[in-house]
């Protein structure tokens, strides 16, 4: 048997039904999906690290584990932009695109671009890859983001607060919340880019704004990045 074929086997032996169950309460589709643990994915992905073909394969395959296991073994230096355009549009659930941007969109050389324009799509979870990938850019990336791309970042946070889609606004809200904790100024300018966007008219704007100030402006956050700048 091939890699391909050994790791399909043993995801179908390890299907847990009641685990699939509990997954769609979240939002998590049943289809083609095992319900197999994170921590269980990770130890099965540590043999098969920087092989990009066999993330390709499992790509293919379609199944949910196999395709979060893509993205854990996948080589980020061979990973193109047309890989992540067709895998991107493939995402067909909110763990998946968010699996997919930390584990491996996030630490290529086009994750920035990508971002912004997926954030600019509209198609669902494509546009919340690109809020999550911004999230993951500023907070995980490697190159650190200067001003004018942060400004461009913030104007397309301000730009998605109106989508009142359940994926789209939960992923702004997590993006402007994340990039907020990083530093103090970057705090200050999520906390004006909220008061912003709670100006809106518009009910996914104005909970966005609620959520993130309440976090944003809390004592636990001030402290702690007032500590870290020292």
């Amino acid at each position: 048997m091939t890699a391909f074929e050994t790791i399909v086997a043993q995801l179908k032996s390890l299907a847990n039904p009641v685990n699939v169950a509990g997954m769609a309460r979240f939002g998590i589709k049943a289809d083609n999906t095992l319900g197999i643990s994170m921590p269980i994915l990770r130890a099965m992905a540590r043999p098969h690290r920087k092989n990009h073909e066999l993330a390709l394969e499992l790509w293919q395959s379609g199944i949910h584990e196999a395709r979060i296991l893509a993205s854990l073994v996948d080589d980020p230096k061979k990973v193109t932009v047309e890989q992540m355009e067709t895998w991107t549009v493939d995402f067909d659930s909110w763990d998946i695109c968010d699996q997919v941007c930390s584990n491996l969109w996030e630490k290529t050389p086009y994750a920035y671009d990508k971002a912004v324009e997926w954030a600019r799509r509209d198609e669902e979870f494509v546009k919340r890859a690109g809020f999550v990938l911004m999230a993951r850019s500023v907070v995980g990336g490697k190159k650190r983001l200067d001003p004018t791309q942060m400004g461009v970042i913030f104007s397309e946070i301000e730009r998605g607060a109106a989508d009142g889609r359940n994926y789209v606004k939960k992923a702004v809200s997590w993006a402007l919340r994340q990039i907020g904790k990083s530093s103090l100024e970057l705090n200050r300018q999520a906390i004006d880019t909220a008061t912003k966007i709670a100006a809106f008219d518009a009910p996914s704007a104005r909970w966005i704004a609620a959520d993130a100030l309440r976090e944003l402006k809390s004592d636990a956050v001030r402290q702690r990045l007032s500590a870290r700048a020292k």
